[in-house]
């Protein structure tokens, strides 16, 4: 019968528990956080775990289990797909590294949250002025007064006449 092992060792996985424990261990040193506040933060995410806990995961001798709800709770805090938890981290990136990428990403989301934001707003601000025209000029005037810089406040006006931000 063919063994799925190959001689003299053990097949590796691509996804294992052993995985999620080392992404668990470098997704918290990328972040920063100590092992008690990634503890507090699976805690507030829905799933009790103490700093000994998260130590024992990421270094226990043998090393602590990790169940499903922990697991997916880690995958939350971390805001990783699950199968991305459970994949072997990727070669060749030192944690400088993949702590600018981090970074970057986080800054990427957000930005794009705030476009959104500017998008509805300046939306409904043309939405009220199509509504009552004549609140268009103390509406540009008060762009101005909030935003002190008037470059800045015609570029806001402009996207409020052309209906949006994008």
């Amino acid at each position: 019968m063919a063994s799925d092992r190959p001689e003299g060792g053990e097949v590796p996985l691509l996804y294992s528990e052993g995985n999620v424990a080392a992404r668990v261990a470098l997704e918290r040193e990328v972040r920063g956080w100590s092992t008690t506040e990634l503890a507090e933060r699976v805690t507030r995410a829905g799933i009790k775990m103490n700093q000994t806990a998260v130590w024992r995961i990421e270094n226990g001798t043998p090393r602590r289990r990790i169940n499903l709800d922990e697991a997916l709770a880690f995958s939350r805090v971390f805001e990783l797909p699950l199968e991305e938890l459970m994949s072997p981290p990727l070669e060749g990136l030192d944690i400088d590294s993949r702590r600018l990428v981090q970074e970057a990403v986080e800054a990427f989301y957000e930005a794009r949250d705030a476009r959104d934001r500017l998008h509805h707003a300046v939306v409904a601000i043309a939405d009220h002025i199509k509504a009552h025209p004549d609140s268009s000029r103390a509406i540009h005037e008060q762009c101005l007064r909030l935003m002190g810089d008037e470059r800045d406040a015609r570029t806001l006006s402009n996207d409020i006449e052309d209906g949006g931000h994008y």
